[in-house]
């Protein structure tokens, strides 16, 4: 009988609903004081300050903070600080600094800048104490427990449910407040699924695309991540309203798509877009019933269109670390890669 060795990656995708259960259930006090520091600060936009799948989790925040808050929120490239030594206008603002390691110079450098600036500076880590958690106001370790796969999982997930949970605290919204704390439950559930079609119809492709709107568009630009991360192949994240202006050209007959859609007010179009690519010829696979010539994929429903949103991440992430070996890789050992990146 063959001895099946479970990887780093897949155990720390099972890890999820747990991981996510213990930071709920311990940072009640950090997520109500960060929260009660937005409030007081009240800002007029906020930033966020992250590289990789971090950045991910940031763009995630990004949409929900701008669904949520009503306030703009943009992304500040660490070479302004790290590089430039540009010191920028951030009294007005908040600042989001997410590093699983909490210890690369730039993102230091960048958090430490917007701290001194006068901003509003929250670190979400997984390593606590740490340099960005010394840059900032206010730190928040997100209790991921230690992950040895070189590909991000448990830490990028937390990261976004810490970031939910301030949120919620910060402006007060209960619904908000709800779906965050039923992650846990939805999370195990989501583990659950398979995508057995969408990896039998992928194939021996090189290249696909990823798609999403709104919050599910920083799932998808996760998801390219990963592929390239774990498969080897090359992988571009786009939103559905982006793709056909311009990279549709490069979308034949039996090109691989993956379209994520959650439960909000862009799920009928991200149906109707990835209808559009199948009937050009390609295979697509959507998270949505709503589609009427792309094949559906299995998911699971929160009740929230944010928190709906964030769950897609657990079958993708069961999906591709099979795939990754199914293609003769080790997903635990990207090429080139390592856990710790520290950019200057």
């Amino acid at each position: 009988m063959q001895t099946i060795v479970q990887t780093n990656m897949r155990r720390e995708i099972d890890e999820i609903p747990e991981a996510a259960a213990r930071l709920l259930d311990r940072a009640a006090k950090d997520f109500a004081a960060s929260g009660a520091a937005l409030r007081a600060k009240d800002p007029a936009f906020v930033v966020t300050i992250a590289r990789g799948s971090s950045d991910h989790a940031a763009l995630f925040l990004k949409y929900a903070i701008e669904l949520t808050a009503k306030l703009p929120v943009a992304s500040i490239g660490p070479s302004l600080a790290s590089i430039y030594g540009t010191e920028l206008k951030l009294g007005r603002s908040a600042a989001i600094a997410i590093s699983q390691s909490g210890k690369s110079p730039d993102i230091v450098a960048m958090a430490d800048a917007a701290t001194r600036a006068g901003a509003a500076s929250i670190a979400l880590t997984n390593t606590l104490p740490s340099p960005l958690a010394d840059a900032c106001n206010h730190s928040l370790d997100i209790l991921a427990g230690p992950e040895n796969a070189v590909a991000a999982t448990k830490s990028y997930v937390n990261s976004i449910v810490a970031g939910l949970a301030v949120l919620s605290e910060w402006t007060g919204d209960a619904a908000l407040k709800r779906a965050v704390a039923d992650l846990p439950r939805h999370f195990a559930e989501a583990v659950k699924l398979e995508w057995l079609e969408f990896s039998a119809d992928a194939g021996d492709a090189d290249s696909i695309y990823v798609l999403g709107r709104g919050p599910a568009l920083a799932i998808a630009s996760e998801a390219a991540l990963k592929f390239k991360e774990t498969t080897g192949i090359h992988a571009e994240a786009f939103s559905a309203a982006e793709v056909l202006h311009g990279p549709v050209a490069l979308v034949g007959t039996r090109f691989p798509v993956l379209a994520l859609a959650a439960r909000d007010a862009a799920e009928g179009s991200v149906a109707e877009i990835a209808d559009a690519l199948s009937a050009k010829g390609a295979i697509v696979h959507i998270t949505s019933a709503r589609a009427t010539r792309a094949k559906p994929l299995p998911f699971v429903e929160t009740g929230h269109p944010i928190t709906d949103a964030l769950a897609l991440v657990l079958p993708f992430y069961v999906f591709v670390e099979a795939w990754s070996r199914s293609r003769g890789h080790n997903p635990d050992a990207p090429a080139h890669l390592k856990k710790v990146t520290e950019t200057r």
